[in-house]
């Protein structure tokens, strides 16, 4: 059987699920920053408290959907575990940074949004920079 024509199930799936993995860091990562765009909406225009607060909770669901592949990375695709790590800190971070947003304790909530894009693009890089070992 030629391997490089028809390449083994859990090695297609393994592909599959690291590129899903990336794409989704990256839309991550991408909605991180309109989180940014919408904090200045919301300081500039009277619609920017509702586009602020959808947007984060849209950046809950990604978060999500990023731990979840980052897992089916691991378990089922046979990949590295090392991704799951930082994907669930976002998450965690993400939640938390929302609840100190409708609290209205800005003072944390603002620079948990810095943290949050720098284990953004943290996490994009190490995905971008092991191929194969996602």
């Amino acid at each position: 059987m030629d391997t490089v024509a028809n390449p083994p199930q859990h090695l297609a799936r393994t592909s599959w699920y690291s590129h899903a993995l990336t794409a989704v860091a990256i839309l991550h990562l991408a909605a991180l920053l309109f989180q940014a765009v919408t904090a200045g909406l919301l300081l500039s225009s009277p619609g920017g408290r509702a586009l602020h607060m959808t947007s984060a909770m849209a950046l809950i669901v990604i978060g999500l959907v990023h731990v979840v592949l980052a897992v089916l990375v691991w378990r089922p695709g046979g990949g590295s575990g090392r991704f799951i790590v930082v994907a669930a800190m976002l998450l965690v971070l993400t939640v938390v940074a929302a609840a100190l947003g409708v609290a209205g304790v800005k003072s944390v909530h603002v620079p948990l949004g810095v943290l949050l894009f720098g284990g953004g693009v943290a996490q994009v890089f190490r995905l971008r920079s092991s191929p194969g070992a996602a």
